[in-house]
């Protein structure tokens, strides 16, 4: 069997590797380097900056812990992109030496579909190349939105691609959305002394999630500095005098030397050959059943370009997920239990229902909250800032679950699997967790929601 996918990003590269690994013949065609969005120029790079800026804020800490520390205390910005940079290239190296490994062609090249069987390949030097298979896996990924009204020159308004390979560190700049990538260059950029601002036309930052979380983080931009516009709309921008200008609907102006434009991503859907196989779209994405597969038969399509959400372990479980129904099997997607998680100061991490949604759909819901200030570990490690807080139903099933806090992408990792799983709070609360650890602070939580939490100032409540 020949698999052909188009995409090395997350679900492209894991699709491929896994189709191999069942014995497939597999080809990838990627027109840059593999690693796509998520490895280039998005999850990876802006985490490795994110560790330069907090281990900045640690070493301006360090008197707290009686460690003193003479002298000034500088950020070498250069160096931070350049380690950043070596980390990429590491790991793009490390997915291409997999793919000699486990036996996946690599083709660089923009990969057109031109049958349901053959890719058009164009390549650098001008050549072209046609790759047949069996199946097909569309994994082509998401691009920067940036509306019209912005004069997007990459160089004063930028996206999130030119923010990671700045040259020099900005005096000022002006954020053009609250969300996760917003929020998180927003504090980079902020820990090395720019002047930040964040306009967000939603009345908080990170607008999917419930109140109390982004309360939580909006307490922290306000410490750190940082000019929260919320509620707020951009009417006209321009580039003056080498600045730019946005005229916001209040009547007032933000003005700084970059702005960087993070209103969210859509799929790269362009030169793709869709419309000439007659795959079906709705609202720009590719219309998938829970196999993967559109509705041209032994064509899939994974990740950004489905109506599904925009994040990397989505993608690989869309990819392994299309890869075993092309090679045969019966595998459905769940997407019940999705993590989400921002990498600020505080983390921030979900996962399941929030108590927007919940209210929404008309489910009656528990609260179980637990706040890290409680945990012996959070105040020996002098990170005590946020909570956790678990949703359950009425049948006491864990349905949601939000963590603010230190090391909140890691310990979402336990909620998620109850979620998945169908545990209730009870199951889960009666596991013994580890003293002394963050991760107490799950199990407390989890106590609060009937009124056990024995750590609690608030008093016990009877169940209804």
């Amino acid at each position: 069997m020949k698999i052909a996918v188009i995409g090395g990003g997350p679900g492209g590269y894991v699709a491929a590797i896994k189709a191999s690994m069942m014995g497939a013949d597999v080809t990838l065609i990627e027109k840059k380097r593999v690693g796509g969005t998520c490895l280039n120029v998005g999850c990876i790079p802006t985490k490795a900056l994110l560790a330069c800026s907090e281990m900045l804020m640690n070493v301006r800490e360090s008197e707290s812990y009686g460690i003193n520390i003479d002298g000034d205390i500088d950020a070498d910005f250069e160096s931070m992109m350049d380690r950043k940079d070596k980390i990429v290239d590491q790991l793009v190296k490390g997915i291409e030496f997999l793919f000699d490994k486990k036996g996946v062609k690599l083709v660089n090249g923009f990969g057109k579909l031109i049958s349901k069987n053959e890719i058009a390949v164009s390549k650098e030097d001008g050549s072209k190349e046609v790759i047949k298979a069996d199946k097909i896996i569309l994994a082509t990924g998401s691009v920067p939105i940036v509306p019209p009204m912005f004069p997007y020159d990459g160089e004063k308004v930028i996206t999130s691609d030119e923010a990671l390979n700045l040259k020099e560190l900005p005096e000022s700049m002006l954020i053009v959305g609250g969300g996760v990538i917003g929020c998180e260059f927003g504090q980079f950029f902020r820990t090395l002394g720019t002047k930040v601002s964040i306009v967000e036309m939603a009345d908080q930052v990170l607008p999917f999630e419930d109140k109390d979380v982004a309360k939580q983080l909006q307490r922290s931009f306000k410490k750190d500095k940082i000019k929260l516009l919320t509620g707020k709309k951009i009417q006209i921008c321009n580039i003056k005098d080498d600045e730019v200008v946005a005229n916001l609907d209040n009547g007032k102006s933000v003005e700084a030397d970059i702005m960087l434009v993070s209103v969210g991503r859509k799929p790269y859907l362009e030169n793709l050959g869709i419309e000439e196989l007659g795959i079906k779209t709705e609202r720009g994405k590719i219309v998938v059943d829970e196999k993967m597969q559109t509705n041209v038969d032994g064509i899939y399509a994974i990740g950004d370009i489905v109506d599904s959400p925009f994040l990397a372990h989505v993608a690989s479980k869309e990819g392994m997920i299309a890869v075993e129904n092309a090679l045969g099997k019966d595998k459905n997607i769940n997407y019940t239990a999705i993590p989400r998680c921002v990498y600020t100061e505080p983390e921030v991490a979900g996962v399941g229902l929030t108590e927007k949604q919940l209210e929404e759909k008309g489910i009656q819901y528990k609260i179980g909250k637990f706040e890290f200030r409680g945990l012996g570990k959070a105040q020996a490690i002098g990170k005590f800032q946020g909570f956790i807080k678990v949703l359950a139903d009425n049948e006491d099933k864990i349905v949601g679950a939000s963590v603010v806090g230190p090391h909140a992408t890691d310990l979402l990792t336990e909620l998620t699997l109850a979620v998945n799983l169908g545990l209730t709070v009870e199951q889960v609360g009666d596991v013994i967790h580890p003293h002394p650890t963050l991760s107490e602070g799950l199990m407390e939580a989890l106590h609060d929601v009937h009124g056990e939490c024995v750590h609690s100032v608030t008093k016990a409540k009877a169940d209804a």
